[in-house]
């Protein structure tokens, strides 16, 4: 897929797995799950609005889909892996998403104002 919402979501989900698998293997890395894990969403909703001409409440709805599905598999494999507690989906969707649409939102304005300057 060519859309920028599958790759904001494609990145992030790398990105998450990577850090996941790491995690798993060096436990300083899993200390940082949360914060890491969390600033990967608002990557993820970074590039899925990055260059679009999406309206500001689009381009965080998509950076907020792209966070909230590449924290979801990442956590997911974090559960399998028998990293973390299968609740800690629910809160990685919920942070991963909100900085996610954070992400998307600055994309856009900085996108708006490379366009005006």
């Amino acid at each position: 897929m060519n859309s920028p919402l599958a790759k904001g979501t494609i990145v992030g989900t790398v990105l998450q797995v990577l850090m996941v698998v790491c995690g798993h293997y060096l436990p300083q890395i899993a200390a940082l799950f949360p914060i890491v894990g969390t600033l990967i969403g608002g990557v993820a909703g970074f590039v899925a609005a990055r260059g679009t001409v999406a309206s500001l409440p689009s381009a965080a709805g998509n950076g907020a889909v792209a966070g909230l599905v590449s924290g979801v598999l990442g956590t997911a494999v974090s559960v399998a892996l028998g990293d973390v507690p299968m609740s800690t989906l629910a809160i990685a969707a919920g942070s991963t998403g909100v900085l996610g649409a954070v992400g998307g939102a600055i994309a856009r304005q900085m996108g708006m104002k490379g366009a005006t300057a």
